[in-house]
């Protein structure tokens, strides 16, 4: 057993100056100087969350595949040569694996963070044969070995070694942008566990089957090489599934997967605690330090088990990033102090008089630090408010700081060589080397405390000054919203000089930021955390992205488009795009208190063949975008008017009653054969008109005030739908109905209105009314569920073309007649409609997440006529 050989709390051996003959001394050396440097490297990102270009997938990535990956290609050889009893790898081959591994972790954290797609293929690419190489090795390291009773853990070893493998390629895929928006959370998901739970998690329940006795210095349970066969097979086996589940996007598999993986690590740690003995650990630090790492392992797969089973994988997606920080701290940057204070002492020291005295030092208020390091992550785990994570994060980093400093000081020491002439002298460059260690904690804790709580929330720094510039024509400040991997608006138009400023709010749970080329970038924003942007006089065409890995490949990204001079800035003003600016609707503010979206969900037909409903014209305030109210002209004092629903051959006697006081209305009914010039006539305020018509004709149609002008009457809202069944319709669990139209501002019949909709210049384009109402309030369905749409262009003068982002329709129904049926192979993805024409689609959606609906006009779409579908698993 090589911790009986290599502790003499359990026996002294001759390992030590086996290192130094291999070699393996100085080796482990430079490799734990490797780590060092990554970890330093990790701690300056992390500290730089507001300045650093995608500083947090570069802490989080600097940890995790630099130093945790360098650490675990050393050690997982070192111990699998221990456990197989094989002869050592060549060393020159080992040095190339190292050196490949840290080579391709630079080229692919150099490549995301300057942006540079080829340079991060490359290093993947070199990762991926790195790693490759290194599970060559681990399973070539079984052929003809002896062997032993924990031979099986090499096992652990090979399978993380896969997982590596398959992480790199998944991270690829993410960060250069070969992932469609459809495909990117389940991919993200995929990764995050493949390299969390497989490239991390595996390696460690492995080793601690042989380390954690070793450091405890009792013997090992009988069973313990079944259990670790039975184990891999749990935890293996439910990666496996998981991340082919989260591949997939299929939510089932994946939380079957995790609670395999689940139960393998409890039947781990009841192992671990049965070792347990009344008898001071060889290493009480790496003991204690190690159990709590097993412990978080633990915790964190319940809490995603917990995750995967409620929630839709979109937002597991967002709330898997708070679950990051809890296992990258208090998993595995605890088990590398732990397995370092024990280890670190074994391989670089000559003799067991040095070996005691660097794990004198590597110990040092390890309590504390313990205590620290575990209550910072405690804070980060729980659902506390924001202060509560600030201070988990220093907490937890003042622990690690000062583990480094020691470490650093055991590695500086090892590397001379001169550990007695050390001591001797150690009173005197003490205070030195303790004084640098405090002088790295203040500067670390300093950063963290200036940056980390990421000020996100405080004052727009522009606020204010967009009112006193719209007038001059010459500024403008333009809302812009980061959500669902999409910026919105994504186009900009500006008149050349015009000073702009952008106003940016994330809206997601997950993290962005705005970066505009050769200008300002936000720092990571929070959800509901808005900061301005001012780019000054712009002259040029500019594009702005998210710098957040992937996001720009992906399509989160923005063009801002200079066209004309600043002497036409003026003539432009409250045209299309005053729908995103100051001038005109925040589509990305919040409605008003109470307000409640028009609910899309049609309605069954009523019994029998005719159906009687009385509808009143008149007057109504209506919030028809995010805090803006307008007076609309209405019939049922809704705009869109009440749908009607029926089948054909009933009859519709509709009551129409004018409670306009100034004014006449009439109605046209698209859905019957009359004459009009009786029941189409206008009726004066305080009249009463009974409109009788048969649906002969199965369709979505379109109903109106028939009033002159009826431009002015239906521009302000006098419209809705009527649906007639097709004879034979077959159920779906979901039927809604979408009216598309204009939505122009301002006093009903007024000038500037009117104006506006000969010009037609609306100020928004809308679904039932109300500009973005189902993009804050989203339509639900379940995946795998049909879903019928059934949509009417009102307009008054654009038609539509209705499309669904992520899914393709295998129905549509257009104009009385079937384009397209289930059984056929063909697909649709846009239901056209010209103004005045109605149909439906229809589909299933293939997975849980977020399903944008939009008009795929795209100055329709991104301003105003777009909503969501919310598909949970």
């Amino acid at each position: 057993m090589y911790s009986n050989n290599d502790d003499p709390a359990v026996g002294g051996g001759s390992p030590p100056s086996r290192f130094k003959a291999s070699g393996l001394r100085s080796r482990h050396l430079a490799a734990h100087v490797l780590v060092a440097a990554w970890v330093v490297l990790a701690l300056l990102a992390a500290s730089a969350q507001q300045t650093l270009p995608v500083a947090r997938w570069l802490a989080i990535h600097l940890f995790l595949l630099g130093a945790a990956t360098t650490a675990i290609v050393v050690w997982s050889e070192h111990f699998a040569v221990a456990m197989l009893h094989a002869p050592l790898p060549d060393r020159r081959w080992n040095n190339a694996r190292l050196a490949g591994v840290n080579t391709g972790t630079l080229g692919v954290l150099t490549g995301v963070w300057a942006d540079l797609p080829v340079l991060t293929g490359a290093g993947c690419a070199l990762l991926v044969t790195a790693a490759t190489a290194h599970l060559v090795v681990l399973v070539r390291m079984g052929r003809g070995a002896l062997g032993g009773r924990l031979a099986p853990i090499a096992d652990y070893y090979r399978a993380a070694a896969a997982a590596l493998i398959v992480g790199a390629v998944l991270g690829w895929l993410l960060a250069t942008g070969n992932v469609g928006p459809q495909q990117y959370t389940g991919l993200k998901l995929a990764h995050v566990h493949v390299t969390l739970l497989g490239w991390i998690g595996l390696p460690v329940l492995g080793t601690l089957f042989m380390l954690w006795p070793t450091v405890l210095g009792v013997r090992m349970a009988e069973r313990t090489t079944r259990l670790a066969r039975r184990v891999l097979a749990l935890t293996g086996g439910g990666l496996l599934t998981a991340v082919a589940g989260l591949a997939a996007g299929l939510r089932v598999p994946a939380v079957f997967g995790v609670a395999l993986y689940a139960v393998g690590v409890a039947v781990a740690v009841q192992l671990f605690a049965r070792t347990v003995r009344r008898r001071p650990a060889i290493s009480a630090a790496a003991a204690w330090m190690l159990a709590a790492a097993a412990g978080w392992l633990l915790v964190g797969v319940v809490v995603d088990l917990a995750l995967l089973a409620a929630r839709p994988l979109a937002a597991v997606r967002d709330d898997i990033g708070s679950l990051v920080p809890v296992l990258l701290v208090g998993l595995v940057a605890q088990v590398l102090i732990g397995a370092l204070t024990y280890l670190l002492p074994i391989v670089l020291a000559s003799g067991p008089k040095e070996r005691a005295a660097l794990r004198a030092v590597l110990e040092r208020g390890w309590m504390p630090r313990l205590a620290t390091l575990n209550l910072g992550v405690a804070l980060l785990a729980l659902p506390l408010p924001s202060p509560s994570g600030t201070a988990g994060i220093l907490l937890a980093g003042a622990a690690g700081a000062v583990f480094l400093a020691l470490a650093v000081r055991v590695l500086v020491r090892s590397a001379r060589g001169v550990l007695q002439d050390t001591e001797k002298a150690g009173a005197a460059r003490r205070p030195v080397l303790w004084g640098t260690a405090a002088g790295a904690v203040l500067i670390v804790l300093a950063v963290l405390v200036a940056n980390s709580g990421g000020n996100t929330d405080g004052p727009p720094l522009a606020a204010g000054t967009a009112g006193a510039g719209a007038g001059t024509g010459t500024t403008r400040t333009v809302s812009v919203t980061l959500f669902d991997m999409r910026i919105h608006p994504a186009w900009i138009e500006v008149t050349a000089g015009t000073a702009l400023k952008l106003k940016v709010t994330n809206t997601d749970a997950q993290r962005h930021d705005l970066k505009v080329e050769d200008g300002p970038t936000t720092p990571m924003l929070a959800k509901g955390h808005t900061r301005t942007l001012d780019l000054g006089p712009v002259t040029k065409n500019r594009e702005a992205w998210c710098t957040l890995p992937g996001h720009r490949a992906a399509g989160m990204t923005m063009d801002i488009v200079v066209t004309g001079s600043t002497d036409d800035a003026g003539a432009h003003e409250g045209h299309s795009m005053t729908a995103t600016t100051d001038g005109g609707l925040d589509l990305s503010a919040d409605f008003s208190t109470g307000w409640q979206p028009r609910d899309a969900d049609l309605a069954p037909a009523p019994g029998g063949t005719v159906h009687k409903i009385e509808l009143h014209a008149g007057h109504t305030q209506i919030e028809v975008a995010p805090g803006v109210r307008q007076q609309m002209w209405t019939f049922g004092g809704t705009a869109p008017g009440p749908t009607l629903h029926g089948k054909v051959g009933d009859v519709f006697e509709v009551t129409l009653v004018n409670d306009d006081t100034a004014m006449g209305h009439g109605i046209d009914f698209h859905a019957g054969s009359l004459a009009p010039d009786q029941p189409m006539r206008t009726i004066q305020p305080g009249k009463r008109l009974v409109y009788r018509f048969r649906a002969d004709k199965a369709g979505a149609w379109l109903y109106h005030c028939s009033t002159a002008p009826m431009l002015q009457h239906m521009g302000n809202g006098m419209y809705g739908a009527v649906i007639i069944d097709p004879p034979g319709l077959a159920k779906a669990d979901h039927e809604y109905v979408l009216v598309s139209s204009e939505l122009y501002l301002g006093t009903p019949g007024s000038t500037a209105q009117v104006t506006k909709m000969r010009q037609n210049t609306p100020d928004a384009w809308v679904f039932n009314g109300v500009a973005n109402q189902y993009t804050q309030r989203p339509l639900t369905v379940r995946d795998g569920e049909r879903a019928r749409f059934w949509v009417v262009a009102a307009g008054p003068s654009d038609g539509i073309a209705f499309h669904i982002v992520g899914t393709v329709f295998d129905t549509v129904y257009k104009e009385g007649g079937y384009l397209l049926k289930p059984h056929q192979a063909g697909g649709s993805q846009v239901l056209d409609l010209a103004t005045g024409q109605g149909g439906f689609v229809e589909t299933t959606f293939p997975a849980a997440g977020h399903y944008a609906f939009v008009d795929h006009d795209m100055r329709h779409a991104e301003a105003g006529a777009h909503g969501m579908v919310e598909v949970s698993g």
